[in-house]
């Protein structure tokens, strides 16, 4: 099956890969859905720990909870899904919050992060501040620091529950896959909206819509093929002869 998807690739000028957690997955990235109890939502209550509520409540507790997340993101490293995507000329439209992409070697202009980046700080307030976050406070007891430029505290700059995703970023995205001519989706569930959207925007814009996930799921019926396994297996083959 891979030889004919491969001549598929080959030969179309635009792809897109739309990635979900399961991407990073095997690079230790837990996910937040996973079916067998794993997820981080089995185990912590998303409207603490990622809502604007939550962080109201007890930002210091919200902002511990990152600090873990980011010392798990500094020991992961990217795996052979994410270099498959840093040696291609695939544009990556991801919901993941982490940077492997990035240091898998992804041009920045080729990934679009619709859920932010966790490796990134924003203020709370509306002063606009934005920095990339102190790795050296990783090290450190200090999880909750305060803007530079107002004085509020500082948050992820990550998409939390009852946010709206970045306009130019959904919109790029909803370019992408209007003019695409091949969808690759990798390791979603298909269950978050609008960005699920994208996937039945992509199969009737006439793109030829190829699933890479471990489990079925409910956009299974949206794609032209879907493959069973894991992204780290079997997207470097589907890549490989792409050109």
């Amino acid at each position: 099956m891979m030889a004919p998807l491969a001549r598929r690739l080959s030969s179309a000028e635009r792809i897109v890969c739309f990635s979900g957690a399961g991407l990073s997955a095997e690079s230790g990235i837990p996910t937040f859905r996973d079916g067998a109890g794993d997820g981080l939502w089995s185990r912590f209550d998303p409207m603490e720990l990622a809502s604007p509520g939550g962080f109201q409540k007890d930002p210091e507790l919200v902002a511990s909870w990152y600090q873990w997340r980011r010392r798990q993101l500094l020991q992961a490293r990217p795996n052979p899904a994410h270099e498959a995507l840093a040696g291609s000329r695939v544009c990556c439209v991801t919901q993941n919050v982490d940077n492997l992409l990035e240091r898998a070697g992804v041009p920045q202009d080729r990934i679009i992060h619709l859920h932010g980046r966790i490796d990134h700080d924003r203020c709370n307030g509306r002063c606009g501040h934005h920095q990339p976050m102190d790795t050296g406070l990783l090290e450190t007891d200090v999880a909750l620091q305060s803007c530079p430029r107002c004085g509020d505290h500082l948050r992820p700059a990550v998409v939390w529950f009852g946010e709206s995703l970045p306009e130019a970023a959904l919109m790029e995205a909803d370019r992408l896959c209007r003019e695409t001519e091949v969808l690759i989706v990798v390791g979603t569930s298909g269950v978050v909206w609008p960005a699920a959207g994208f996937i039945e925007l992509a199969s009737g814009s006439g793109a030829h819509v190829i699933n890479i996930n471990p489990e079925p799921g409910p956009m299974d019926e949206h794609c032209d093929v879907n493959l069973r396994g894991s992204a780290a297996r079997l997207l470097p083959r589907l890549l490989a002869d792409s050109g």
